[in-house]
């Protein structure tokens, strides 16, 4: 980025983008070099681009955003990833108590989760998933609760009218699901239209709202707003997810943990 005072707001925050192609990262104080322009400016150039979800917000500068890309069905992520979504499916288990009642989210993380409970006791697990209704089904300590509703078949999931009013009339301890795009500024993000509306009833159920997701889900900004970021209190994720963005969250409040560390 040059030095000119003269460039106009679209200009300098065009340039910004830019930079964040070819750069990890651009500081408020290089901002301020490159167009003798003051904090205030700057930020305020941040802002506007991190309101669109061309960038994500960090302390003191921008990373860039990233657009979700179309998510493949269910039996075909089982291999994406799939060490890092073991290790955040253990890490996401150690939250969870005996005796508590949870709600588990479709996914290929959240199917994790579901593996590492199989041995434990008197817990009542509510889902929408077929994999976890299968993966816990017949064992002595876990009572299982499935919600009817429309078969989503990419992600052998039940959502609609049906499954959302199944959840009106149910609480949770702790609702553990995925996502697919988490941003700082878009919060809660997915990309299939008519999934939202289920989404959101079933953040409403949980006493305490964990989201599992890779790296590749932090950072990106998908289609359809689910929740802002403070629908959530925990983010279990794995060891590849950028330090700046775990920092950002944590600064809003919201609990981190890092598996594989």
């Amino acid at each position: 980025m040059e030095r000119d005072s003269a460039f106009s707001n679209v200009e300098r925050q065009e340039a910004v983008l830019r930079r964040l192609e070819t750069s990890p990262r651009v500081s408020v104080g290089e901002i301020c070099e490159a167009f003798a322009v003051s904090e205030t400016t700057a930020r305020r150039d941040l802002e506007a681009l991190a309101a669109q979800g061309l960038l994500q917000r960090v302390h003191g500068g921008a990373i860039a955003a990233r657009r979700a890309a179309p998510e493949s069905p269910i039996l075909l992520r089982n291999q994406e990833q799939a060490a890092e979504k073991r290790e955040t499916g253990r890490a996401a288990a150690t939250l969870i108590e005996d005796g508590e009642t949870i709600f588990l989210g479709s996914g290929t993380t959240v199917l994790e989760v579901a593996r590492e409970l199989r041995r434990r006791r008197d817990l009542t697990v509510l889902t929408n998933s077929l994999p976890v209704l299968a993966t816990l089904a017949g064992l002595a300590g876990i009572s299982l609760v499935g919600l009817g509703g429309v078969l989503r078949e990419s992600e052998s999931s039940l959502i609609g009218h049906l499954t959302e009013q199944a959840l009106a009339e149910l609480r949770a301890d702790k609702v553990i699901i995925g996502i697919r795009a988490l941003s700082l500024e878009q919060g809660l993000t997915n990309d299939y239209l008519p999934e939202t509306l289920t989404d959101r009833a079933i953040l409403r159920i949980g006493g305490e709202v964990i989201i599992v997701a890779d790296h590749t889900k932090c950072g990106a900004v998908a289609a359809a707003c689910v929740a802002p970021l403070s629908a959530m209190k925990t983010l279990v994720t794995d060891n590849q997810t950028p330090p700046e963005f775990l920092d950002a969250l944590r600064a809003e409040g919201i609990r981190v943990v890092v598996s594989g560390t």
